[in-house]
């Protein structure tokens, strides 16, 4: 099951646990950058892997590694990124991580989260 796009039994909708998950993907990007210019940096879901936070191949990794720690086996970032192309992926926002992530989740796991 799918979070829908309206209001769930909490009343929160997909535009809260988008939020919520932009701030856990913001937070664990900062920690694996770790560079000083990113810690003040307004992560939004516009903002681009490549050339906005110009994320390396290997932080890419540790992401993946984070996400599965964090949202357990349901959101799958690996098979999620070899869907794409080369270009795909280089030009890849943070918004479509964050919408993958929403979608793999059940509503129960998103609505419960603080």
């Amino acid at each position: 099951m799918s979070v829908q796009a309206t209001a769930g039994p909490g009343g929160v909708g997909r535009a809260e646990h988008e939020t919520r998950v932009l701030g856990e993907v913001s937070e664990d990007l900062r920690e694996i950058i770790g560079e000083e210019y990113v810690i003040d940096m307004d992560i939004a879901m516009e903002s681009t892997f490549s050339h906005d936070l110009e994320l390396e191949s290997i932080e890419f990794v540790a992401l993946a590694d984070r996400l599965r720690e964090r949202y357990g086996e349901a959101v799958d970032f690996v098979g999620f990124l070899a869907t794409m192309d080369v270009d795909q992926v280089i030009n890849m926002q943070v918004g479509e991580v964050v919408r993958f992530i929403v979608s793999s989740l059940p509503a129960t796991a998103t609505a419960g989260r603080r």
